[in-house]
């Protein structure tokens, strides 16, 4: 007989909701779970989440990784968008946001917007669907994540405090820009639900906000003081503004 006492990781728990688990371990975390009823809840709140990132976006989770996304971008030169093929894949975009943003500065120009916007929405897509390695940092290990991206990013990151808008953060990682590396938050609701950050510099521009979206997932960009920034998710306006003001409205004591 099994004995449920065999101590079962977090990771191996994970591994079991995966159906990566080793089947010479199976029967132990099995045993486990029956033993720790709240270790089985866990299990299955993980199941349920699983179930539905994969029911909205299975359409993408097989796809490969844009070229645009991959880390050896990293060392190369930025790239040269062709405007007309970046545009097409834009559904829709629009100044929005309040007037505190909105007088910030100029329109975004289409470059600006399109590529980091694009870019935020490939990596928003590509990571969310993850249940076990959807950041390379954890939340828990903030402050040297902070200081990592700062280090590789070259300004001051920040992971904004999104407790008021119901959110918790998962971790961060890099990832290559349109400008050069970029730093990149999860965020995720009690309900499973998330949301990204993705910041870059910016060459100097401040801009208003812009909204984007494509397929079921929309974004707002802004950039000041140089940086860009892309708030990506629901596809709900007014919860996706409520998150970005909350953003901004941090970036701004902190930066100001």
């Amino acid at each position: 007989m099994t004995d449920p006492g065999i101590p079962v990781t977090e990771d191996e728990l994970h591994a079991y909701v995966d159906n990566e688990l080793p089947a010479e371990r199976r029967a132990d975390v099995e045993a486990w779970l029956i033993a720790h009823p709240d270790d089985a809840e866990r299990v299955q709140s993980w199941r349920a989440m699983a179930d539905a990132l994969h029911a909205r976006y299975d359409q993408v989770a097989d796809e490969a990784v844009p070229k645009r996304l991959e880390i050896e971008r990293l060392v190369r030169e930025p790239r040269r968008w062709v405007y007309g093929a970046i545009a097409a894949t834009l559904l829709a975009f629009i100044a929005g946001g309040g007037t505190g943003w909105l007088a910030r500065g100029a329109t975004a120009s289409p470059s600006a917007f399109q590529n980091f916007t694009l870019d935020a929405l490939d990596a928003h897509r590509l990571y969310v669907v993850e249940v076990r390695h959807p950041v390379e940092v954890p939340g828990s290990d903030l402050t040297h994540l902070q200081q990592w991206l700062t280090k590789r990013c070259g300004w001051n990151v920040h992971a904004p405090e999104l407790a008021a808008a119901g959110l918790k953060l998962v971790g961060g990682r890099l990832l290559p820009g349109p400008t050069g590396p970029a730093s990149f938050f999860m965020y995720e609701s009690a309900s499973g639900e998330r949301f990204t950050i993705y910041s870059a510099k910016a060459k100097g521009e401040t801009t208003q906000m812009r909204y984007a979206a494509e397929g079921g997932d929309s974004a707002l960009f802004w950039a000041d003081r140089g940086v860009a920034y892309v708030v990506s998710g629901s596809s709900d306006r007014g919860r996706l503004t409520q998150i970005a003001q909350a953003v901004y409205d941090q970036m701004e004591k902190i930066d100001g």
